[in-house]
């Protein structure tokens, strides 16, 4: 069973809100992502982490971008007013898109992801049997945190600025600005461009460096690590998210600890078509002519050609999905019950979830133009039902599942 929920009016990684990518920034992006491996962007580059600080001078200037209201067009919208650290660094509210812009009041496309556990995410690629894996946003268009924060920063939609320069600007205005250039340079406010780009590495540094974006403590990790104990329930929910001819889920949500000893991250960064319905909450979607392809359109453009890959959205890790406010990339879902129902029923009963037409036919993945519909996952343990069949988990396994998601919330306490 996939579970693509996180996945905006945002981005899966830094910086307030989301998607479509500004104009002028395909350069700029390949620049990022070269400077946030390399740590460069100023002469003297990143200081060094004084003793005892837990995390570096970048990561902590990095903080205070990503609080910093004053650094959007409307005054008002940091990237925490999307990505609530009280809320597991989502959104606390049950909108299906944000709503940003210099009034606050252009709707976004997509609905906000989760920006934890994100530290360990590959650059976009595909693997050896041509899968595509990997990358930042829902439809991994980003190969580093640090890439994925510039678009929140000058998309209309979301904190709507001008220009990187006018990023800069503010950021120099700011009450943290010698903190800035302490952590880059004296002098690295003299380049628009490397400091737009020391913004996005503090950015990444914030999220890579502070635990409170992967602390692994959950009950389920207690449990892996023999100092928690699962209810029954709980019990009977991890064997049927496991179970490949139950829910199946673990096939991309790997459940189990690495070769390592690493903790899961229930996410292979892998991609999925689920025929999500439409969701008519999005304003985008009263021109019937618009949809969201995911890897091959309309933010991602490298990917067009290849339209067996149209409808696919990264999976995202299941790690406090119990505490999310909506689900999947449109945000169709406000409630993780029906979500796993819709796993499990999508095929046995579509007209639960799909509109029906005036002949009686139910109208299934009504957000995938019809050239797009055999792109559907249909094969897999739980989608490879049909109508008159039964749902691969009964209403009671069901609730068994959803006790053990509730394991997978982080700050578990006894």
């Amino acid at each position: 069973m996939r579970f693509p929920f996180r996945f905006t009016h945002q981005s899966q990684a830094t910086a307030s809100c989301s998607y479509p990518r500004p104009a002028g920034l395909v350069l700029q992006i390949g620049l990022i992502a070269v400077l946030a491996a390399c740590g460069g962007g100023s002469s003297a580059g990143p200081a060094a982490q004084p003793a005892g600080t837990g995390i570096s001078p970048a990561a902590q200037v990095g903080e205070k971008i990503f609080k910093d209201v004053n650094l959007s067009a409307s005054g008002k919208m940091s990237c925490a007013s999307c990505h609530d650290p009280a809320n597991a660094h989502a959104q606390s509210n049950d909108l299906s898109v944000q709503l940003g812009g210099p009034q606050l009041n252009v709707p976004g496309f997509r609905a906000v992801p989760s920006l934890r556990y994100l530290n360990l995410t590959p650059a976009f690629g595909f693997d050896s049997e041509g899968k595509a894996k990997g990358g930042f946003t829902r439809d991994g268009r980003a190969d580093t945190l640090a890439a994925q924060a510039a678009t929140p920063f000058l998309a209309a939609h979301e904190m709507a600025n001008k220009d990187a320069a006018d990023v800069v600007s503010k950021v120099q205005q700011g009450s943290y600005a010698n903190e800035f250039k302490a952590a880059f340079g004296s002098t690295i406010f003299s380049n628009t461009d490397n400091a737009f780009d020391r913004i996005l590495y503090a950015l990444q540094q914030y999220q890579k460096e502070d635990p409170d974006f992967h602390p692994y403590d959950s009950k389920y990790d207690r449990f892996l690590a023999g100092q928690a104990v699962l209810s029954d329930a709980e019990l009977r929910g991890l064997a049927l998210f496991n179970n490949p001819v139950k829910g199946n889920c673990a096939a991309c949500h790997t459940s189990k600890k690495g070769a390592d000893g690493s903790a899961p991250l229930f996410t292979d960064f892998s991609y999925d078509n689920l025929g999500v319905p439409r969701n008519e909450r999005i304003p985008a979607t009263a021109n019937p002519d618009y949809y969201d392809l995911g890897l091959c359109g309309p933010d991602r453009t490298d990917l067009a050609s290849r339209t067996e890959l149209c409808g696919a959205f990264k999976v995202p890790t299941l790690r406090n999905v119990a505490t999310r406010k909506v689900f999947f990339h449109n945000g169709k879902f406000s409630n993780l019950r029906d979500v796993v129902n819709f796993y499990v029923r999508r095929d046995t009963n579509p007209e639960e979830w799909f509109p029906q037409m005036a002949d009686g036919t139910v109208w299934k993945f009504n957000d995938l133009p019809a050239a797009y519909v055999a792109n559907v996952n249909t094969k897999e343990v739980p989608y490879n039902r049909q109508r008159g069949m039964a749902p691969a988990l009964s209403p009671g396994e069901v609730e068994d599942v959803l006790k053990f998601l509730g394991t997978l919330n982080d700050g578990y306490r006894p």
